[in-house]
């Protein structure tokens, strides 16, 4: 396809000029024609010179995605063409992703290569495709703009924030795991001896081995090992409530994102993980599993479930945990309420694991109910009227948390972007705690 450029287009203006002359002077017919004969020839031969394939573009991106994250995609570039090439490019994607650089205009030296890159950022996980790339480049005379579609296809699957996953096991392997959760205070020292490391600012003061410390003349603590072999049970709320968003995420995707997290933790400690999603109806249900498999197959099973607009089944849910669950098992729950009947559901489940297993309740915090509580004095009538039912709704929220509490269930009342790192550090306490 072949666009006329701005300098084109300005050269058309001369022959239009002469053409409005011929209304007072006949004469000058000949010399417009003359023109436009000379204007369309140059053009059709710097057309002719610009055509064929001169630009090959290969996209370089990996098969899994994490939802919610900026990811990089690189455009590689290589020219045809005999001459310097300034090239404008861009790249199809999906809806369901933003995406950072592109377009983009890049150099291209004759013959030579040059990459590209941009960050794609998909809001809903699921498996998609990126399609076909558009170049744009002048022709060599710069009358035209040469622009060429290439066609690609490459299949990519948005999963849950596996790059939090990441992180947090190059860290582990540098010992510095703690970086990305607090250091829990363990209670009894029941926890056997592992092994010996560098002390950080998080351990204990009695954690450190002095004999070790004198021996490589720098600090070293004594890391414990928390009893392996438990069970963690993973149950998330996929009912109306959860589809809700939240810096760019539902409600489910922050739960999910921290479930993969505290997964991966508790499988790498040596206990087994499973999970269940559920709507008004069991939308994923893995039994418990340990090792380093258990974090793929969570994956695997939930990277196209989503939340429905539908009220969750509770004591469908619960009634399966229950029958699945044959040993004493940290049941993790994470839902949103906000009305009597769901709160009372919930209270009368979580009752029915104890004392046979420990409930963990996550409830998540809505911040946007939370500012409209904090509304200045100098608001008019409505806005006191609304603070004062946004008021009344976190007490209502506060009492329920109080009567699981008194009940024996754990409770974690967390905002969304503080969810992963205070669920896993909660997880890290029951363990330390030795209340599993």
């Amino acid at each position: 396809m072949m666009i006329p450029s701005r300098l084109l287009v300005l050269l058309m203006l001369g022959p239009l000029a002469l053409a409005l002359l011929t209304l007072v002077d006949r004469a000058l017919l000949s010399n417009v024609l003359l023109v436009d004969a000379a204007l369309a020839l140059i053009a059709g031969v710097d057309a002719l010179l610009g055509w064929g394939r001169r630009v090959e573009v290969r996209r370089e991106v990996r098969p899994v995605l994490s939802v919610g994250r900026p990811n990089p995609v690189t455009l590689h570039l290589r020219s045809r063409a005999g001459r310097d090439l300034e090239v404008d490019v861009s790249d199809d994607t999906f809806a369901e992703a933003a995406r950072e650089g592109l377009p983009a205009r890049v150099h291209l030296p004759a013959g030579g290569e040059a990459s590209v890159r941009y960050l794609l950022t998909p809001r809903r996980r699921g498996a998609y495709h990126l399609g076909a790339h558009t170049v744009r480049y002048p022709t060599p005379l710069r009358l035209w703009i040469r622009q060429q579609r290439i066609r690609a296809d490459d299949e990519v699957r948005v999963y849950p924030d596996v790059q939090a996953v990441r992180a947090y096991e190059l860290l582990a392997r540098q010992d510095r795991a703690h970086a990305m959760t607090r250091a829990s205070r363990r209670v009894g020292g029941a926890s056997e001896f592992e092994r010996l490391r560098e002390y950080s600012r998080d351990d204990e003061f009695r954690a450190i081995d002095w004999k070790a410390t004198a021996r490589r003349q720098k600090l070293i603590a004594r890391q414990y090992q928390i009893e392996r072999g438990q069970t963690i049970a993973l149950m998330i709320d996929a009912g109306r409530l959860m589809s809700a968003e939240v810096q760019g995420l539902p409600l489910f995707d922050h739960a999910l994102n921290a479930s993969l997290m505290l997964a991966h933790v508790a499988a790498r400690g040596g206990d087994r993980v499973g999970l269940l999603a559920f709507s008004d109806r069991i939308l994923a249900a893995l039994p418990p599993a340990g090792g380093r498999s258990a974090t793929v197959r969570l994956v695997q099973a939930t990277y196209d479930v989503h939340p429905e607009l539908v009220e969750p089944d509770l004591a469908a849910a619960f009634s399966r945990i229950g029958r699945d669950l044959r040993q004493r098992t940290l049941v993790v729950v994470f839902t949103q309420v906000h009305d009597d009947v769901a709160a009372a559901a919930l209270v009368r489940h979580a009752r029915g694991l104890l004392p046979r297993h420990l409930p963990l309740i996550i409830l998540l915090r809505d911040p946007e109910l939370e500012a409209l509580a904090r509304i200045g004095d100098g608001a008019d009538e409505a806005d006191l009227y609304t603070r004062a039912a946004a008021a009344e709704l976190l007490g209502w929220r506060d009492r329920l948390i109080r009567t699981l509490r008194s009940l024996g269930a754990h409770v974690l009342d967390v905002e969304p972007r503080a969810l992963t790192v205070d669920a896993v550090n909660r997880y890290l306490e029951i363990k330390a705690r030795h209340l599993l």
